[in-house]
């Protein structure tokens, strides 16, 4: 009866040895769950304080026209900015580039939406933080990184309507000032 007794002791301290080592792994997974959380905030920082909708305003002359407005509430500037166009067949999408800091940008939409406007909307936006992270967010406000951040080909090898200023873009004649390009 007395060599059970060691026995004991050493299976009683290997499962306590073992249980030690699941609690350890659980806790440092656990912190490493939420260290991934902490850093996946840090990185939303700048880009949930980015928004643009459309809204009309009165002209000098008393009509109405609409305004695409980009506002950009964070600390740094964002890039590479540019707007989902209404179809997706007419590959032309309403490219500002720089947003500076703490300000609105806007630009003309399309004059046919405003036949159908009712009030101010959000609409679909795509572009680069200050660290070079790709970001969409659209209409219902969803807000979400864009899995290949490479500007040369974010937007157009993935046949979506975005568009970048790229070789073989030309400004359209009757829109050039307004921001508005399409593929040549």
């Amino acid at each position: 009866m007395n060599e059970w007794i060691p026995v004991a002791a050493e299976v009683l301290s290997a499962v306590g040895t073992v249980g030690a080592f699941a609690t350890g792994f659980v806790l440092l997974r656990q912190e490493h769950q939420r260290e991934e959380l902490r850093s996946e905030d840090e990185r939303r920082q700048q880009a949930i304080k980015v928004s643009a909708w459309v809204e009309a305003h009165s002209t000098a002359y008393g009509a109405r026209e609409l305004l695409f407005h980009v506002h950009n509430a964070s600390e740094m500037p964002i890039y590479e900015v540019s707007l989902a166009t209404p179809e997706e067949d007419t590959h032309e999408a309403e490219f500002i580039g720089l947003v500076p800091p703490g300000q609105t940008v806007q630009r003309p939409a399309p004059r046919e939406w405003l036949k159908t406007y009712y009030s101010p909307e959000p609409v679909e936006i795509e572009f680069l933080d200050s660290s070079g992270r790709q970001w969409t967010r659209d209409e219902q406000g969803v807000l979400t990184p864009t899995a290949d951040t490479s500007p040369a080909v974010a937007g157009l090898s993935r046949g979506s309507r975005w568009l970048r200023p790229l070789q073989g873009l030309r400004r359209s004649q009757s829109s050039a000032g307004a921001g508005s390009a399409r593929l040549g």
